[in-house]
């Protein structure tokens, strides 16, 4: 949105040069994500050190075939790594560019919006109530402005400043508490105050997540558990060989069979790539971690205004206290409604953003009076406060005529308005009355004051209450069925609204909100102690007239109970709930900068009915992971146990697989896990489940279980087509074929059977993920060139199979993991 003002500010070409000169306003730091920085890390995992260290012994015992095929297959490894790594930052720069806080700026006499970057020294800012100051300014016009800088000075209290105070200077970063200010720039970037102490908010780096941690952990140990593998393999070997090479190279295989190198890969990939396919549904992510909370969501605040409604007040009735009567939008308006309405009007901003004062201003617009509006200057301002709130504008002309307007909530007017009993009596009826319809309604007073000094606090005015305005903001079309599919999910809903029970409850019931009855006010609230709290929280779903200590002590009560909270916000004074959340839900387009800077989501469109998608797919890649992770240790555990048991209990054949196996295998497991089941869609089913409790063990026992039974199940079926060879005959290398033809078949069918652990293969191969028959396509045709070119069946020491034997393998490899359909087929019985 353009708005023309007095002050011009920079011209185009001005920016431009200031821009040239003295740079954006960005904080500059270390790039700790470059490319040599991502080489070095790859070079320090253990997997790559056990490669380089089995090519340098091929290429010391002068079998350079074998070395020169390790060399392509560490850069294709590390190419791949890379790849992956360059997608999920790619995917992470993407979504920080998305949550660059905007600022306002004058130039050309125009009042725009433009990312805080884009500022350059010399323009002139506007900054106000509930945003941060993009840059170091100095105030040259303002009015009823203060400033909360306790990021710089550590006090948590707010300082009054305007032009002509001594102390005239804005600072980037501190929060604007109150009131407006037109700022000229004077530093940006690294030259400002906080860009020079180096509290920039990149330098911190961001905590791992118990998950996080708890995947790393298990690589770390898995990595742990091959070198000492490792060691007793080596020892073992040389002890009957006597041969160092020969026994290390044995050793090697077992180590790389074992380091689970995909697991963090894959979940980086899945967090970074969820993130962005969020993003592209319109939900920003500003954390990656937070997709992983999304699935485990019990419970969603929700904000009433905006959320639940439209958010398109329009002026549906009035009441005039002189008449006590009730008039409507169709009736004729009498002098004492012009009056109510244009009172309601000065007591909104001169340039109305909110719903409701766009409404009063529409309604003063099409009244049969003369439009005052220019002739009158905003002189003194009370911004909202209150509990329950209200606000008060001073206007004055040129001829020293004065307009005092307050509106809010009834209740905050009459306390501090001179009634008698029964017109006490005749407001609250008239309240009651419309709030019955669903109406947000508001109290407008005037009041009388000829000094200068005004008082410190609007309330202490004597105010003189004319009536009441009545808004209507109809429900989303959408929120019905928005609220039956959270219920389905297992998801409880809060309503916690700063508007009345009365008008609360109306809408409740409008939109199929379960349990309206009961509402607690925040008043109430507050009086509890904490037992009693803990046990209201969960029996209550609508709170009504909520200020920020009363929401922030729900969100408390509810984290106590350990449910996993979700809360929609976005005024000022919802950031400390938006933070303590599990999940802060900030909206995009009428949301402030502070609820968007708290909240670790944000709704482009403001459309809540995107919280469905968002929690479904935390869900999916939540479910996803969880199948790539258990895909990664079934397919491990055979690879481990054919190597190792031959060469263990000196089997005839004891090398059965070497390192270029290891490799070739690894290089296409890594695919698999991360690119099919990334993927994979929602299982239909999902979002009919109660949500997963958020804990530190990422597997249940049972979950662990299965798939080890699923690894054991693959290597039984190794080691029968490896004796069943070795009792025919057969040479060690059609014995080693026969057996790696099993495990690549093996392989194919677990990435296929594990698509879902409750729905059968039938039904997941009919799921839309084209990846499938890519990645399955490849691996069968590399498997294909290694049997059918001589020489990478030479390099590889294969034999070309009879037909019978090759089938023979593809059936076992079958057996071995389809055997899940029958677990599959049982839990759908139960089920």
């Amino acid at each position: 949105m353009e708005i023309q003002t007095e002050i011009k500010g920079l011209s185009e070409a001005e920016v431009a040069e200031s821009r040239i000169k003295n740079g954006a306003n960005s904080l500059d730091h270390q790039d700790k994500n470059n490319f040599w920085t991502s080489v070095v890390e790859i070079c320090k995992e253990p997997m790559f050190l056990l490669l380089a260290t089995a090519t340098s012994i091929y290429f010391i015992t002068g079998e350079h075939s074998n070395g020169i095929f390790m060399s392509i297959a560490i850069i294709l490894i590390a190419s791949i790594s890379l790849y992956q790594e360059s997608k999920s930052k790619n995917a992470i720069q993407a979504l920080e560019k998305l949550t660059q806080p905007k600022s306002k700026v004058i130039r050309e006499g125009i009042i725009m919006e433009i990312a805080s970057e884009e500022i350059v020294l010399g323009d002139c800012i506007q900054i106000e109530e509930g945003t941060f100051v993009p840059a170091d300014g100095r105030i040259i016009q303002s009015n009823d402005f203060s400033v909360n800088e306790s990021i710089l000075t550590g006090e948590s209290f707010s300082v009054a400043k305007n032009e002509k105070s001594e102390n005239k200077e804005v600072y980037q970063g501190t929060i604007v508490a109150s009131g407006l200010a037109i700022c000229v720039v004077t530093a940006i970037g690294n030259q400002t105050l906080l860009g020079k102490i180096g509290k920039s908010l990149s330098s911190i780096e961001e905590e791992k997540t118990p998950l996080q941690k708890q995947i790393e952990n298990f690589a770390k140990r898995m990595s742990i558990i091959g070198l000492v593998v490792f060691g007793i393999v080596w020892g073992i070997n040389y002890y009957h060989s006597r041969i160092i090479l020969d026994s290390l190279i044995k050793a090697l295989t077992i180590a790389m069979s074992i380091i689970p190198e995909e697991i963090p890969v894959a979940f980086t990939t899945f967090m970074a790539l969820g993130a962005w396919r969020l993003m592209k549904m319109g939900i920003i992510v500003k954390h990656t971690k937070t997709v992983e909370t999304l699935g485990s969501a019990t419970v969603i605040c929700t904000d009433k205004t905006g959320t639940i409604t439209e958010n398109k007040m329009s002026l549906a009735q009035w009441y005039t206290l002189a008449s006590n009567q009730i008039s409507g939008i169709n009736s004729k308006i009498t002098p004492e409604e012009n009056e109510l309405l244009t009172l309601a009007m000065w007591a909104s901003e001169p340039i109305p953003f909110d719903a409701m004062e766009i409404a009063l201003h529409d309604a003063y617009a099409n009244l049969d009076l003369e439009d005052e509006r220019t002739d009158f200057k905003l002189t003194h301002e009370y911004p909202l406060s209150g509990k329950p709130p209200m606000m008060t504008h001073i206007f004055e002309n040129k001829k020293g005529i004065r307009v005092i307007a307050a509106k809010g909530a009834p209740e905050a007017i009459l306390a501090c308005s001179n009634l008698s009993d029964l017109e006490t009596q005749q407001i609250q009826h008239a309240f009651t009355t419309m709030t019955q319809e669903g109406f947000r309604v508001l109290a407008v007073a005037e009041a009388k004051f000829y000094g200068d000094n005004y008082p410190e606090k609007q309330q202490e005015f004597s105010f003189q209450l004319k009536g009441l305005v009545a808004f209507y903001d109809p429900p989303k079309s959408n929120i019905k069925a928005v609220f039956e599919t959270f219920y389905k999910a297992g998801i409880d809903i809060k309503i916690i609204t700063g508007d009345t029970a009365e008008t609360s409850t109306t809408i409740a019931k409008q939109v199929g909100f379960k349990n309206h009855h009961n509402a607690l006010s925040g008043d109430q609230l507050m009086t509890m102690d904490e037992t009693e709290l803990q046990a209201k929280v969960m029996d209550t779903h609508l709170f009504t007239r909520m200020f920020p200590e009363a929401k922030l002590k729900i969100i408390k009560a509810l984290k106590e109970n350990n449910q996993i909270v979700a809360m929609t916000g976005d005024g000022v004074n919802d950031g400390p709930a938006l933070k303590s959340a599990h999940i802060g839900i900030a909206m995009g387009k009428r949301g402030t900068e502070i609820a968007k800077q708290a909240a670790n989501l944000i709704l482009i469109d403001d459309d809540f009915a995107k919280m469905t998608e968002a929690i479904a797919m935390g869900r999916k890649i939540y479910i996803n992971l969880k199948k790539a992770i258990q895909y990664i240790i079934s397919i491990h555990i055979p690879l481990i146990l054919i190597v190792f048991i031959p060469l263990a209990l000196g089997w005839i054949y004891p090398t059965i697989f070497s390192p270029v196996h290891i490799i070739f295998l690894e290089i296409i497991m890594g695919p698999t896990c991360t690119i099919i089941y990334e993927n994979e869609p929602m299982e239909r089913n999902l979002m009919e489940l109660k949500p997963r409790p958020l804990s530190n063990t990422f597997f249940k026992f049972k979950e662990i279980v299965l798939s080890i039974i699923q690894g054991l199940a693959i290597t039984l079926g190794l080691l029968f087509v490896y004796q069943n060879s070795v009792i025919n005959g057969e040479s060690e290398d059609t014995t080693r074929t026969l057996v790696f033809l099993t495990l690549i078949s093996s392989n194919i069918f677990l990435t296929l059977a594990n698509r879902s652990f409750y729905y059968s293969v039938f039904t997941t191969l009919k799921y839309k993920n084209s990846l499938v028959t890519f990645i399955i396509g490849a691996t069968i045709l590399a498997t294909s060139l290694l049997l059918f070119i001589p020489t990478l069946a030479h390099f590889f020491k294969f034999e070309l199979v009879r037909i019978t034997q090759f089938c023979y393998s593809v059936i076992v490899g079958g057996i071995a993991v389809f055997w899940i359909e029958i677990y599959k087929l049982i839990r759908r019985i139960e089920k």
